[in-house]
């Protein structure tokens, strides 16, 4: 990598992390347009992703410091009485550690056969397409909840075990290139009854310890062979994307407390599809 590619790239992690776009499916598509090869097992390049992710992880650790105190100081309260009390921080705290186990079980089930997708232009196109379509039917299916079936919107306290674990296997949709994350489990938390606002705010909670547990069990990686060779980039890199990460909660946020997912479904609709095609005809790979 050039310095301004891995720059480039290291803006688009902390982007499209967030963003319901999916970040692998935009660092495959969007370097396969422009033409740049990288060797995404080479020990460098994921020395250098492993700092892009914990940037990512401290960016949302710091916009969401005073929720994440109170839901720490929460969950120790819960274990010393030995059972959740009336504080729904507590009950956060749990629904939160539910939602994370699928990510953990199914990232470990389905990391080899995923991993195959990751340098196909194609595959990822698809995936991209299908995402659209996952977040078109999470809008159709709120809908209608509420008109046809006459249910409001519920806290994310409300939340059962079963949902939150349902959410969190919409977050581990993502490990397939063109799923997105965020897309994928605000989905999910649409479905359950919550708002956008609140459906952003736990994918946005739920998707912290992921990714930072991401990054620290890919740690390893920064003392590989020829990771020195990209050690400025990356320290440079990974506070680019935290930057860019911070920045896109913040916009977020205020964003689906008055709008929803569809936008982003016809860019990632119209983005996959034109990628696709291009991959068809042999433009890119």
């Amino acid at each position: 990598m050039t310095f301004l590619q891995a720059m480039a790239l290291a803006l688009l992690q902390g982007v499209s992390e967030l963003f319901p776009i999916s970040s692998l499916g935009q660092t495959i598509l969007i370097p396969a347009l422009l033409h740049w090869h990288f060797n995404r097992s080479d020990p460098s390049f994921l020395a250098f992703v492993t700092v892009l992710h914990l940037g990512t992880a401290v960016a949302l650790v710091v916009y969401y410091r005073t929720t994440w105190l109170r839901i720490v100081r929460a969950f120790f309260a819960s274990v010393m009485r030995g059972k959740i009390g009336g504080d729904s921080n507590e009950k956060l705290a749990w629904l939160l550690i539910v939602g994370t186990v699928p990510v953990g079980i199914l990232g470990v089930l389905l990391k080899d056969t995923v991993q195959k997708f990751f340098g196909s232009a194609e595959v990822a196109a698809l995936f991209l397409m299908l995402n659209a379509g996952v977040m078109f039917l999470g809008e159709w299916l709120r809908k209608r909840q509420k008109k046809q079936l006459g249910r409001a919107d519920k806290p994310v306290a409300s939340l059962s075990w079963a949902q939150s674990a349902g959410i969190g296997v919409g977050q581990a949709l993502a490990l397939f290139p063109g799923i997105s994350r965020s897309g994928a489990s605000m989905v999910a938390g649409l479905i359950c009854d919550l708002d956008h606002e609140d459906a952003a705010q736990y994918s946005f909670l739920l998707a912290t310890p992921v990714i930072l547990a991401a990054g620290l069990f890919e740690i390893g990686d920064l003392t590989g062979p020829g990771s020195h060779r990209v050690l400025v980039q990356a320290v440079i890199g990974g506070v680019l994307a935290g930057i860019a990460a911070y920045a896109s909660v913040a916009f977020l946020v205020r964003y689906f407390r008055r709008n929803d997912l569809r936008p982003f479904g016809w860019y990632c609709l119209v983005f996959g599809a034109a990628c696709f095609t291009l991959a068809r005809l042999g433009v890119i790979h």
